[in-house]
């Protein structure tokens, strides 16, 4: 009587082998990545280094010794304490602002019918086409006017007044949402603002995140906004607080590299928490997605 070979299914042994042109896409986005992160490395281990090491020729890509009291030095070189809150501020302002009006205005572009719709939203769209750098002096001559130089409104105000970018993408991520939901909240009688506020908004969560995690990162590295604004070093924030290791006879490199990698370390971890968002909201086709 012959043995009784057991069954093995032929999906055990399976092996999906890589075809050359993804082994040729996959070496290419592994150097990308490569070259990308190589300056990310590098200012961490110039924070790591001695000014010694630092000027010393050719480069060492490796601290020789690694100088961990660099973040000690660095945070009490300065407030940054004080610096980290003023900077906390503004970026919840920022994201606050963005995130509410943004909706709110997108939903009317999107869902209600009015006359010139069209026409009002090109001009919003061609107002992307304006660099920010046109209108810097007509905005800083109204705020002195007002006599708010000095102080945070300058900062906070733009915060509320909408963004052309924002906007579109909201308003394309609101057309994705299918009308009948819209509709059927009018027939139970709400109002716009209900089924905005109840219907919308809920399905927008990941948009929302999005202009949220890139509301904060434009707040959290914003340098030329309070350099232009702000004189009151009590009212400093984080990206004017490290130009203080930056010194007209010699910068401190190390100190300036680790302050750099504390400040950059919030935004790293927001966008890790929340990727799963920003990656959703970045599909406009996606507002249905749960």
């Amino acid at each position: 009587m012959g043995r009784v070979q057991p069954y093995i299914s032929p999906q055990i042994h399976h092996k999906k082998r890589l075809s050359p042109r993804q082994i040729i896409i996959f070496i290419i986005l592994a150097l990308g990545s490569v070259l990308f992160l190589l300056p990310l490395w590098w200012m961490i281990a110039t924070s790591l280094k001695s000014m010694q090491e630092i000027a010393q020729y050719p480069p060492t890509f490796i601290p020789q010794e690694f100088h961990l009291d660099n973040y000690i030095r660095t945070w009490a070189a300065a407030p940054f304490t004080q610096y980290t809150l003023n900077t906390l501020l503004l970026s919840f302002f920022a994201v606050t602002g963005n995130v509410i009006v943004n909706a709110f205005v997108a939903y009317g572009f999107a869902r209600i019918r009015f006359r010139g719709k069209k026409i009002w939203f090109s001009i919003l769209l061609a107002t992307m086409m304006i660099p920010g750098f046109v209108t810097l002096i007509p905005q800083y001559v109204m705020f002195s006017k007002l006599h708010l130089v000095g102080t945070y409104y300058p900062l906070i105000i733009p915060q509320f007044l909408g963004s052309a970018f924002y906007i579109f993408m909201l308003r394309q991520f609101y057309l994705s949402i299918p009308r009948e939901l819209s509709e059927a909240a009018k027939i139970d009688g709400a109002s716009h603002f209900y089924t905005w506020l109840r219907v919308i908004i809920p399905l927008s969560k990941p948009a929302l995140a999005t202009i949220a995690i890139l509301s904060f990162n434009g707040a959290w590295n914003d340098f030329l906004g309070p350099l232009l604004y702000v004189n009151d070093e009590s009212l400093y924030t984080l990206q004017i607080g490290l130009q203080s290791f930056r010194g007209s006879v010699q910068t401190q490199w190390n100190y300036l590299m680790a302050g750099s990698v504390l400040v950059l370390l919030p935004v790293i971890v927001l966008f890790f928490i929340f990727q799963r968002y920003f990656i959703e909201g970045m599909n406009l086709t996606a507002g249905t997605k749960g």
